[in-house]
């Protein structure tokens, strides 16, 4: 079992940044890989970045290289560093923990979420 606790979250105005932290907790050696996702309002949750126990990354094509995903392993908390913030970026952003177990099943673990709104 893995917990995550997500933090960080708040308002910001348009052009503003964020750091998100995600602490994990439990069995975090069983973890392949961590992530964030965000949820808005009315929409499918989609996935923002990922993050390898090696430390390589990826992002979605949507982020326009204004986030930033990066891991303290030593204290078992990976971030999510967020600039140039839009009003469309205001969502519910969910840490996630991902055990591989086959390449076609995982086991996943969620945070709680952390609100970001980016409003004037």
């Amino acid at each position: 079992q893995v917990h995550l606790v997500e933090s960080g979250g708040g308002l910001v105005q348009p052009g503003g940044s964020l750091k998100l932290s995600c602490a994990a907790s439990g069995s975090t050696s069983s973890i392949n890989i961590m992530a964030w996702y965000r949820q808005a309002p009315g929409k499918e949750r989609e996935l923002v970045a990922t993050i390898t126990t090696g430390g390589n990354t990826n992002y979605a094509d949507s982020m326009e290289g204004r986030f930033t995903i990066s891991r303290d392993n030593a204290k078992n908390t990976v971030y999510l560093e967020m600039n140039s913030l839009k009003p469309e970026d205001t969502a519910v952003y969910y840490c996630n923990a991902r055990r591989v177990i086959t390449p076609f099943a995982s086991v996943n673990y969620w945070g709680q979420g952390t609100q970001v709104t980016v409003s004037s």
